[in-house]
C-alpha cells in the first residue's frame, strides 16, 4: 500500500491545472448566481405562476434550495435568514431581499432594520403587505424532499405573523423549487463539461497500472485511491465510491448485492473486468459516473473480442432511453418505452437514471430505479424539461459463453438534455479501459 501511495504522489499531476483557486471559484460561483437570478428566475417564477417566494433557514438547518443561493463567502445562513423575491410580471422586475440583518453577498439586499422594528416577523409581514402579492410560495412537498425544505417551526411562526387576509395565499413552491434546482444555464453548462472531464481523468489515472498490481492491489485500495485524487485536488466526493470486479469463475451477484454501498474487498487479478461508481462535486454541481476496465492478461494486448460486443450492448441501452427522451414525456413513460424497445432488440435492460445538477439525486425526473423497474410513483410522473441534467444510469446482462455465465454492463454518464436533443455532458465511455501490467 506505501507503494501505492508514493506513486500516486509523483504520477498523479495531470488535471490540477484545470482546476480553480478558492478565490477563482468563490467568482465564478458568484457570477453564475448571478446569471441565475437575473436571467433563470423570472422564467421560472412566471411558469410556476408564483410573484412571491419566501426561503426560511435557520443557521446550520438550512433549506437545501435556499443552500444553493448563498453566495461563495456565505457557507451558512445566519441566524435566522429569510429570503423575498417578488417578481411583478407586468413590469418585468423582480426584486431580491433578505429580511436579515446583512446583504446576502451582492446579490440580495438587506431590507430589514433591526434596530427600527426589532421583530424579523413583523418586517417580513410588512415587506409582504406594500407588495401585496397573489402568491405565496414557500418550500412545502410531500414527495420531492429537496422542496420540502421549510421547517414546521419556521412555517408555524409565518402563519401567526402573516395578516390574516394573506394566510389564504401561502401555497406550495414545490414546481419553482424543482424548476430552481434541476435547470442548468448556458454557462453552467460551459463549466460542467469542465467537470465532467476532470471526473474521468481521475477515474482513468486509478484504472490504470500506475495504481493497480495484480495480485497486490484490492478494490478496496482503488476506492480510497479514487478519495485521496478528490482530497488532493480540492475537490469533493458526494458519495463514498465503489469498485467491483466480474471475472469467469464466479456468478453473477444479484441486483440486491450488487447495488449494496457495502462491497467486498477483493484482490484484483489479471483477466478482471473493473467497474467504479464515482462521483465529484465541484462550484455547486455533481457528476456521477459508472465506467469499465479490464485488466489483460500477459496473452492480451487488448480486451477481449466477447467484452467489447457485450459493452456496445450497454451503450445501446443508452441509446435508447436517450432517443426516447421528449419534453413532456414523464419519467414512467420514458422508462416504459425504453424497457419495450430494449426487449424487442433482444437486450436485457434495466433502467434507473435520476436528475443530477446541484444535487447526486437531484428533483426533477425520475426515469426508474433499480428496484422499480415498472414505473416510480409520483417522482415517476413528473414530466421532462428542457435544460435539465441527468445521471444516464442503467445496465444490461449479457451471457458470455467464453465465461458460461452472465456479466452485466453497468453504465451512468451526466447528460444534458436540451431544446428535445440530448448531448452527453462530456462524452461518454464506448470503449471498454485496457489495463496494460507492464
Amino acid at each position: 500500500m506505501k507503494y501505492l501511495i508514493l506513486l500516486f504522489v509523483f504520477t498523479f499531476q495531470f488535471s490540477q491545472a484545470q482546476i480553480l483557486s478558492e478565490r477563482e471559484r468563490a467568482i465564478l460561483k458568484d457570477n453564475l448566481l448571478e446569471d441565475r437570478f437575473t436571467n433563470l428566475l423570472p422564467q421560472l417564477m412566471d411558469a410556476a405562476d408564483i410573484d412571491m417566494w419566501l426561503l426560511i433557514s435557520r443557521e446550520y438547518n438550512e433549506d437545501p434550495v435556499l443552500k444553493t443561493m448563498l453566495p461563495a463567502t456565505w457557507l451558512n445562513a445566519r441566524r435566522r435568514t429569510i429570503i423575498v423575491f417578488y417578481r411583478d410580471k407586468a413590469k418585468n422586475t423582480l426584486e431580491r431581499l433578505a429580511v436579515a440583518r446583512y446583504d446576502i453577498g451582492k446579490n440580495i439586499k438587506s431590507a430589514w432594520d433591526k434596530e427600527k422594528e426589532p421583530d424579523q416577523w413583523k418586517a417580513l409581514s410588512e415587506i409582504i403587505k406594500n407588495r401585496n402579492p397573489n402568491k405565496i410560495g414557500v418550500n412545502i412537498s410531500k414527495y420531492f424532499a429537496l422542496a420540502d425544505g421549510l421547517v414546521k417551526t419556521d412555517y408555524d411562526e409565518l402563519l401567526e405573523n402573516l395578516p390574516k387576509s394573506y394566510v389564504n395565499k401561502v401555497v406550495s413552491a414545490e414546481k419553482l423549487a424543482i424548476g430552481w434546482i434541476e435547470t442548468r444555464t448556458a454557462k453552467e453548462m460551459k463549466l460542467y463539461k469542465e467537470l465532467g472531464q476532470i471526473t474521468h481523468n481521475i477515474i482513468a489515472d486509478t484504472f490504470s497500472s500506475k495504481t493497480i498490481i495484480p495480485g497486490k492491489t484490492t478494490t478496496e485500495d482503488l476506492v480510497w485511491c479514487l478519495r485521496q485524487k478528490v482530497t488532493d485536488l480540492g475537490l469533493e466526493t458526494w458519495f463514498h465510491p465503489t469498485i467491483d470486479i466480474q471475472r469467469n469463475n464466479e456468478v453473477l451477484k444479484s441486483h440486491i448485492e450488487s447495488f449494496s454501498k457495502g462491497k467486498e474487498k477483493k484482490i484484483i487479478l489479471k483477466g478482471d473486468l473493473l467497474h467504479c461508481d464515482f462521483g465529484i462535486t465541484y462550484i455547486g454541481l455533481n457528476t456521477d459516473c459508472q465506467q469499465h476496465a479490464y485488466v489483460l492478461k500477459d496473452n492480451e494486448n487488448s480486451v477481449p473480442t466477447f467484452l467489447v460486443d457485450a459493452f456496445k450492448k450497454g451503450n445501446r441501452v443508452q441509446d435508447i432511453l436517450t432517443s426516447n427522451m421528449k419534453v413532456g414525456k414523464t419519467g414512467n413513460q420514458i422508462l416504459k418505452e425504453s424497457l419495450i424497445q430494449g426487449r424487442k432488440e433482444g437486450l436485457v435492460p434495466s433502467i434507473y437514471t435520476h436528475p443530477l445538477g446541484m444535487f447526486g439525486h437531484s428533483a426533477g425526473t425520475t426515469i426508474g430505479m433499480w428496484d422499480s423497474q415498472n414505473g416510480v410513483p409520483v417522482n415517476g410522473d413528473y414530466p421532462l424539461h428542457k435544460n435539465t441534467v441527468y445521471a444516464i444510469e442503467l445496465n444490461t446482462t449479457v451471457a458470455l459463453k467464453e465465461w458460461g455465465k452472465n456479466i452485466r454492463i453497468m453504465l451512468e454518464e451526466a447528460g444534458f438534455f436540451g431544446n428535445n436533443i440530448f448531448e452527453y455532458v462530456n462524452s461518454r465511455q464506448t470503449e471498454i479501459i485496457p489495463i496494460k501490467i507492464k
